[in-house]
């Protein structure tokens, strides 16, 4: 696919500040909750009215559902759909207990297969931005996306529920690409999550606003902790 613009406005921004382009191996680690992509980023102030995404991105940490681990590294991300791009949580924010709009970013531009992003923002587009563009890019319906871990839930519904390919890694062109397959292959935009199967503990849900995206998973959640059944037959 070639380079897919989102915010053309902003895009003209990100390339007219000359952004630097990360070179270290902290950015293009291989390593879970680091950025694989090449990332554009130019410094800008936080995104304005969004108030709702923060309010849910800071309940989804309260569920343990976005986070960090003992060793630092934090997981799961959120973002919405605006102005024809999406504002996303940003890179490592996970650490954070309460959120601030001073931890989101816009993603202005996107390319799948040259496994690229641009985003606007005072802080890194998160590392699983292009599985978020897939997600919106896969439906026009989709207004909301939410990356979550949760291994409980993982562990339950691995081979019931929609699940991307095992061998396909987190945060690359190869899931972004099993994402489009997934939905033009299965019924997956009617269940609305799936579970990435090469990211031990990876759900991803989504829906048509902020509240459908991140109750889909509180709701699998709340069935995981009250310990009822996975009806195959739901998945």
């Amino acid at each position: 696919m070639s380079d897919h613009p989102l915010v053309s406005r902003a895009s003209h921004d990100c390339e007219r500040r000359r952004p630097t382009w990360p070179t270290g191996d902290g950015d293009l680690a291989s390593a879970e909750g680091y950025i694989k992509f090449r990332l554009c980023w130019s410094r800008d102030e936080p995104p304005s009215g969004i108030r709702q995404l923060v309010h849910w991105r800071n309940r989804l940490y309260r569920a343990g559902l976005i986070g960090a681990y003992p060793n630092g590294t934090g997981y799961g991300n959120i973002s919405v759909r605006s102005n024809g791009g999406f504002i996303v949580s940003g890179s490592a924010t996970g650490v954070h207990a309460m959120a601030s709009a001073a931890d989101f970013t816009c993603v202005t531009r996107y390319a799948i297969e040259g496994n690229t992003v641009h985003c606007r923002g005072p802080v890194r587009a998160s590392s699983e931005s292009l599985t978020h563009a897939a997600v919106y890019e896969a439906s026009s319906a989709v207004m909301a996306v939410v990356h979550a871990h949760h291994k409980g839930i993982w562990d339950a519904l691995l081979g019931k529920a929609h699940t991307t390919a095992p061998g396909i890694p987190c945060g690359t062109p190869e899931m972004a690409m099993e994402i489009s397959r997934l939905f033009k292959e299965t019924d997956v935009e009617a269940h609305r999550f799936f579970l990435m199967g090469g990211h031990e503990e990876g759900l991803v849900g989504f829906g048509g606003s902020l509240r459908d995206a991140a109750q889909v998973l509180l709701g699998l959640l709340q069935r995981w902790q009250s310990g009822q059944g996975w009806a195959c037959g739901r998945f």
